[in-house]
């Protein structure tokens, strides 16, 4: 267990928040996050990504000591990529998940259980869904279509479901009625921007759920708990935290919901976490933060 002598926690997601359009994350970004770590910050991302995706675009490069990943389904410790936590739905609970899918005419994937995740069969229900085919594309080395035995399929860490936009909320109504004993979560799809994905998890999976156990572990209280993000999935951990700011290219429905700061094109991270440190100090807390400042 790693102990953060600041008592303190930044969790940040990883597409649209961290990382800039180019798929990488800005200096400024950089920089502060190195400047936590030498303050004794635990340095978190959250993320929807598998541990292969988020390894495919980040491997050790980001100087971050915890990363939770599939929306809150798995943690690593960094660097050295230790699993600490996974957690997956029974073979019953996606056999049920499945049946109520295909009842709803959707176009989803059932993914295998931590940490071979980035594997998943498939069902399309015959529509024109570009972004679900594009996801098949790009995982076409992982990926089968889920044939008609369907009785015989095991546990899983997710299903998820590939939804055009405009009827997505109706769509998502619905399903939150009909998967009570579930995990239903909702995300802006990262391949087009557009579409929207809507994950279904084992109970207690979430973003929040996960970094209140993190925190929990590292004996953190969440009033000293940072987090950004950019999107639906990130609502929950965004309202959890102590605090809280969303980067500026989010979609215009959250930002009355809380504090904006610069995009991620622009050191978004890097400007909450100048706002975070200068609360700190306004608020006169006795923190190591706030020594190693004003050194």
């Amino acid at each position: 267990m790693k102990d953060s002598p600041f008592g303190a926690m930044l969790i940040t997601d990883l597409d649209g928040t961290l990382l800039s359009s180019d798929g990488s994350p800005t200096k400024q970004d950089m920089d502060a996050l190195l400047n936590l770590g030498q303050k004794g910050v635990v340095r978190v991302i959250a993320t929807g990504r598998s541990l292969y995706s988020y390894q495919a675009v980040a491997g050790n490069r980001l100087p971050v000591d915890y990363v939770i990943f599939s929306t809150g389904a798995g943690v690593i410790a960094c660097p050295d990529g230790r699993l600490i936590r996974k957690i997956h739905l029974d073979a019953g609970a996606v056999l049920s998940a499945v049946h109520i899918f295909m009842e709803f005419e959707l176009d989803f994937m059932v993914h295998q259980p931590i940490p071979d995740n980035h594997r998943f069969v498939y069902y399309g229900a015959g529509r024109d869904n570009p972004d679900f085919h594009r996801r098949l594309a790009r995982y076409s080395q992982f990926c089968q279509p889920l044939d008609h035995t369907v009785s015989r399929i095991g546990p899983a860490s997710q299903l998820l479901a590939v939804v055009n936009h405009d009827n997505s909320a109706s769509v998502l109504k619905a399903l939150w009625s009909k998967l009570t004993g579930y995990s239903v979560i909702r995300s802006t799809s990262p391949l087009d921007g557009t579409s929207t994905w809507i994950e279904v998890f084992a109970p207690g999976v979430s973003k929040s759920q996960c970094a209140a156990w993190l925190a929990g572990r590292l004996d953190i209280d969440k009033e000293h708990v940072l987090a950004i993000g950019n999107d639906y999935n990130d609502l929950d951990l965004l309202e959890w935290a102590g605090t809280a700011f969303l980067v500026d290219n989010a979609p215009d429905m959250l930002k009355n919901r809380f504090a904006s700061v610069a995009s991620h094109d622009q050191g978004g991270v890097s400007e909450a976490i100048r706002l975070w440190q200068s609360d700190f100090t306004r608020f006169g807390m006795s923190t190591r933060m706030e020594k190693d400042s004003c050194q």
